[in-house]
This record gives C-alpha cells, sequence and structure tokens, in this order.
C-alpha cells in the first residue's frame, strides 16, 4: 500500500453530527470524497450536503436530530446501522454557542451549551464505541474542539468550560479505548468564517484585533479542516491517539 493509499477510506462508514453547514457540511463532502459513505446528522435540512456526496458518486443519510434531546444518540446510531450496517468513523461536530458576560450567564444558557457541546459528544461516543467493540472492528471518533480549548476567551463561559472539557475527554477516552483499535482525537479550529463567529466578524474592533494575531492574516474556512479530517480518520493516523490537531492559521503560535 502506497503512503496516499493509506489516506483513503473506501468501504468506511462516518458519522458526522453538525453536517448540514459550515465546518459539518466540509468534513463530511472530504470524508465522502475519500471513499466513505456518511450519516448526516443535524437539526436542519442536509438536502444540498447530501446531493453533493452523491455526486462523488458516495451514499448518505439524513437523520434530523437535536443533540440536546437525550435520545438522540440512541436514534442517530439506530439509524445508521439500519441503513449501512455498521458505522466506522464518528465526527462529533455539533455544538451552540451563547454570549453573555459571565456575571450576567443564566443558569439555563449554561445548561443548554453543556448538554450539546460536552454531555451528547460522550454519550453518542460511549454508544459508538460499544458498537465496534460489539462487532470487534477498529475505528476512530474525531471530537471538534476549540481554541477555547486552550484559552480563556470572553463572554462563552459556558462554552469554553464545555470545548475545554471536549480536549480532557478525548484523552480519557483515548487512553481506554486505543488498546481496542479505537482512535480518539480531536481538531481545534481556530476563527473560522462561520455562524458562530459573526458577531465577531461584524465588530470592526473584535475582527481587526483577531486578524491582527492570526500569521495567516485571515479567517480560516470549513475548507480548512477538509485535510485534517480525512487524515484522522483514515489509516494515516493510526498510530495518533488522544492529540488536538489545532487547524487555526498559526493562532496558538503567536
Amino acid at each position: 500500500m502506497s503512503v496516499l493509499d493509506t489516506f483513503r477510506l473506501d468501504g468506511q462508514v462516518a458519522i458526522v453530527t453538525g453536517a448540514s453547514r459550515g465546518l459539518g457540511a466540509a468534513m463530511a463532502l472530504a470524508l465522502a470524497e475519500a471513499g466513505a459513505d456518511v450519516a448526516l446528522v443535524a437539526r436542519g435540512s442536509c438536502a444540498s450536503v447530501s446531493s453533493a456526496i452523491a455526486a462523488l458518486d458516495r451514499a448518505s443519510l439524513s437523520i434530523n436530530a437535536d443533540l440536546a434531546d437525550r435520545t438522540a444518540p440512541t436514534r442517530i446510531l439506530d439509524a445508521t446501522l439500519t441503513r449501512f450496517g455498521k458505522a466506522d468513523i464518528l465526527v462529533n461536530n455539533a455544538g451552540i454557542i451563547r454570549r453573555a458576560n459571565a456575571l450576567e450567564y443564566s443558569d439555563e444558557d449554561w445548561d443548554a451549551v453543556l448538554d450539546v457541546n460536552l454531555r451528547s459528544v460522550f454519550v453518542l461516543s460511549r454508544a459508538f464505541a460499544n458498537a465496534l467493540v460489539h462487532r470487534a472492528s477498529g475505528g476512530g471518533i474525531i471530537n471538534i474542539a476549540s481554541m477555547l480549548s486552550f484559552q480563556g476567551g470572553i463572554r462563552v463561559p459556558a462554552y469554553t468550560a464545555a470545548k475545554s472539557g471536549l480536549a480532557g475527554l478525548t484523552k480519557a477516552l483515548a487512553n481506554e479505548l486505543a488498546p481496542l483499535g479505537i482512535n480518539v482525537n480531536a481538531i481545534a479550529p481556530g476563527y473560522m468564517a462561520t455562524e458562530n463567529t459573526e458577531a465577531l466578524r461584524t465588530d470592526p474592533t473584535r475582527s481587526r484585533d483577531i486578524l491582527a494575531r492570526i500569521p495567516a492574516a485571515r479567517w480560516g474556512t470549513p475548507e480548512d479542516l477538509m485535510g485534517a479530517v480525512v487524515f484522522l480518520a483514515s489509516p494515516a493516523s493510526a498510530y495518533v491517539h488522544g492529540t488536538t490537531l489545532t487547524v487555526d492559521g498559526g493562532w496558538m503560535g503567536r
């Protein structure tokens, strides 16, 4: 097998949460282009992503689910197994953000963010890993962390807590699952041009300050994550466990 072949995902099935747009849509397309069939999980329509995957001669399944619903992880995995018979890759991308000063941050916003961004990731990962063990098969879990897995941020205490917890969860799961042939890693995107950062990008002062620190001198795009997710999902990263890969235009090096 050539080194390029180790990046192929032919015959694999991936689950991507938050797949209807932005980072999730780009990563789902990248996995499909590498050869995987993809279960697309989102609260909204995944029709455009599904069509793009079909154009790559790969199959997809759209699963309408809100990860705030505690029954969602079981339904997602059951639907994927019913359609494809297996699942090999899980990308935990779905997340929400609520902004407010810490002294005014509500319990409701705290609970909502932690429930979707951290609790649901663990529950879905646990179910997915158990299915792999039952099948006696290896696989991969890729969590989407953040720069705020390393930093405190401003006006996003719940998001920071969840993403910091996600970096720790990635290591904890890797420690237990690596001996079972399951790779667990994370990607920490930098400042990306997505819906979550719209408030920052439209604030001239905040946008200027952020861009001034990014060595690449631009906001990231969803396409910037495509190579990273294929690498971590593929045999090319077989000996990579418990790492958080920053894709940040150099932000963490500044």
